[in-house]
């Protein structure tokens, strides 16, 4: 039997920020605890979605997310979310001050230690309804973190889990794409094919999910039609507004899983040095996956191929490697800094991952092995 759920309230729009007093209290939320980071404050975006709120209103803020967010970061900012009686959250930027929020809601009623809750350490039927209430207002166009079901956080001893559950979905996602308007090239580029490649992967899958197949197929294509125009001019809002979408749409197929971009992304993420940004990653590695996987995927590479508008015999991964480099992105893992000492660690923990389970070809760590090798570049 095929469960299909889509998946919380959304409210999506320029402007839609200002529904965010009517979105809480109708979560019943008096004392919440605001979630960011320090980009995300200096961009003056934690006060745009501040002033929305009562000048009454009690608020916290938690700024210190770190890029890719830690168990530490979690303990404290749940420290901050008790020590001022907080009953409720609001995550403010990319996937990682959500990600956050959604681990700190998660502790705020269920006793520790996190990594306890981890899905390939059998946690996900330990995580109950009674998650706090939360809100995901993203400022970037890719993690699709608001509609997810899932937190990556790097635990104490250095690794990158996910922790997977429906009431890990946020009660509520505010999408207003004119938060992401300015956005630095740079990050546009890293952001857009992070939601390129959910598309991609969700879409690959083999779960059987036909809605999510349609919704991923629409995402990659408004992705690629539109994230070079975002990433030439960042006040582009019908372009911000498009990006936005494909990033939403990319979030609402996660639950056909991911696959092998992802199960070697996560644990490269959880490195302390390099510091490697996800959707980076994502980009780079997507090329090699995409011809590991090509003769597993029955006819879906020419449903692609359709939806994005190519010639009938294009080659996928070459198209990707192209827009990489239009977009300034690096082309491998070794021009992020990645040293091959780290190899074997990454093999282990993406043969470990819980998207490798949803990769359309098998694969263990010997085709791990070849696909670190191939996106060294």
């Amino acid at each position: 039997m095929t469960l299909i759920n889509y998946l919380t309230a959304i409210q999506f729009d320029d402007g839609a920020i200002r529904e965010l007093p009517n979105e809480l209290a109708a979560l019943g939320v008096q004392r919440p605890l605001l979630v960011s980071d320090a980009g995300v404050v200096a961009a003056g975006l934690v006060e745009t979605v501040r002033a929305t709120l009562p000048d009454a209103m009690p608020l916290a803020l938690y700024d210190k997310t770190p890029s890719n967010p830690t168990e530490k970061a979690v303990g404290d900012a749940l420290a901050q979310y008790r020590g001022a009686g907080c009953d409720g959250l609001v995550a403010v930027g990319g996937g990682s001050p959500i990600d956050l929020a959604k681990a700190v809601a998660l502790l705020a009623s269920h006793d520790g230690p996190l990594e306890q809750y981890a899905a390939i350490l059998g946690g996900i039927p330990k995580i109950t309804a009674a998650v706090a209430p939360l809100i995901a207002v993203p400022t970037t166009a890719g993690t699709g973190s608001e509609v997810g079901r899932a937190a990556l956080i790097t635990l104490d001893d250095g690794r990158k889990l996910g922790f997977i559950s429906p009431h890990m979905i946020p009660n509520r996602a505010i999408c207003d794409p004119a938060l992401t308007v300015g956005m630095p090239p740079q990050l546009t580029a890293a952001s857009g094919m992070d939601a390129l490649t959910h598309c991609f992967e969700t879409y690959l899958s083999p779960r059987v999910n036909p809605p999510a197949d349609a919704i991923a197929l629409d995402g990659a294509a408004r992705a690629l039609r539109h994230i070079e125009r975002a990433y030439a001019d960042g006040a582009d809002k019908a372009a911000r507004w498009q990006m936005m979408m494909a990033s939403l749409e990319g979030g609402l197929t996660f639950q056909k899983g991911l696959g092998a971009v992802h199960s070697m992304s996560h644990p490269l993420g959880g490195l302390a040095e390099p510091v490697l940004h996800h959707g980076t990653l994502n980009a780079v590695i997507l090329p090699a996956v995409l011809r590991f996987n090509e003769g597993h995927v029955g006819d879906k590479y020419d449903c692609l191929r359709a939806a994005l508008e190519l010639q009938p015999h294009a080659d996928l991964a070459e198209a990707i490697e192209a827009l990489n480099a239009r977009l300034g992105l690096p082309a491998g893992l070794r021009e992020m800094g990645v040293g091959e000492a780290v190899i074997p660690r990454m093999v282990a923990g993406a043969t470990a991952d819980h998207s490798t389970a949803t990769n359309p070809r098998p694969v263990d760590a010997a085709g791990f092995e070849h696909l670190f090798a191939a996106a060294m570049g």
